[in-house]
């Protein structure tokens, strides 16, 4: 993955970002920061966490991949292969993102879910770009990678939006719940980025996806230990996201939750990004991301941000 990173990178913009720049990249790097802090404690309990780290909240590495500090895992990679297949045709085409996770499970990715693996190894098989809908592939995969989506139809219709989203995610994971809960995180970070809604206006969107699909909503009692079920995962990213009112504190709370930690992290990271700026995540933690993960994923940012915006 590492050479597809650095194939994808382009010269580092000048560091004054517009408003809507900074929300943008601030949604990239947040997904990519989350990736990275909750790696290191994916799959372990809050008290394995507790015992281990007292709080979490250093981007260190480690954990059950072994990660060197700032690396980043699936989540993030498969966002960058998504973005480049977006760029590379400026638009949503299902072969082109299909040959993109094809090439990137080829790289021999740090890790990759099993639904994915299944979904690559089927569109190599048949060239079939769409997997059968299966109640059983409500995981959190698609939601994962899913911002390029968000950023390259920014000023598109919501029609239009919800269509490419689903374009990318039955490439491997074809499910209501799932195509449910990842249109209401890129309605979530779309309004963001547009400064359409502040946190009550996310959580309005929330509470719309808990009208149509009741299961998302979460008991009073946060989650431990969520697994990679996308109403498990949002559950708790909803929990943190709106018990807090900034980028730190809320994703503090959503990796030392454990369980899926790695994607809980991005998946927040990634809303909390596009509402709080690229400002709002501290400067620890994006300094300790690997500077070409940095780079690849700020440069995609602002390369998607202009293909969306060329639609008016």
């Amino acid at each position: 993955m590492l050479d597809f990173i650095r194939l994808t990178r382009a010269p580092r913009p000048a560091p004054a970002l517009s408003p809507r720049e900074s929300r943008a990249v601030g949604a990239y790097i947040g997904l990519a920061v989350g990736d990275a802090l909750g790696a290191t404690v994916e799959f372990m309990t809050p008290r394995e966490i507790q015992q281990r780290h007292g709080v979490h909240q250093e981007i260190q590495g480690g954990g059950w991949l072994r990660l060197k500090p700032g690396a980043v895992t699936d989540d993030t990679e498969m966002s960058l292969a998504l973005g480049g297949a977006i760029l590379k045709c400026n638009g949503v085409e299902a072969t082109v993102i299909a040959d993109a996770f094809s090439e990137w499970m080829r790289g021999k990715p740090v890790d990759i879910g099993h639904t994915v693996r299944r979904g690559i190894v089927q569109y190599r098989r048949t060239g079939l770009t769409e997997t059968p809908e299966n109640e059983h592939d409500a995981g959190n995969g698609a939601c994962m990678r899913a911002l390029p989506i968000a950023l390259a139809t920014l000023e598109h219709s919501e029609e239009a939006m919800v269509a490419a989203a689903r374009i990318q995610a039955h490439v491997t994971h074809h499910n209501a719940l799932s195509d449910a809960g990842s249109e209401c995180v890129l309605r979530m970070v779309r309004a963001a980025i547009l400064e359409q809604a502040d946190l009550g206006g996310l959580a309005s969107l929330r509470d719309r996806l808990i009208a149509t699909h009741p299961p998302f909503r979460a008991p009073k009692t946060p989650l431990e230990n969520p697994s990679g079920f996308i109403v498990d995962t949002l559950r708790v990213v909803f929990h943190a996201l709106f018990g807090g009112s900034d980028f730190e504190g809320g994703m503090i709370e959503v990796v030392n939750r454990g369980g899926d930690a790695d994607t809980t992290g991005a998946i927040y990271g990634m809303i909390a990004g596009a509402l709080y700026g690229l400002e709002g995540i501290p400067q620890r933690w994006r300094r300790a991301l690997q500077p070409e993960v940095y780079a690849a994923c700020e440069a995609q940012a602002l390369a998607l941000l202009r293909l969306g915006q060329s639609h008016r």
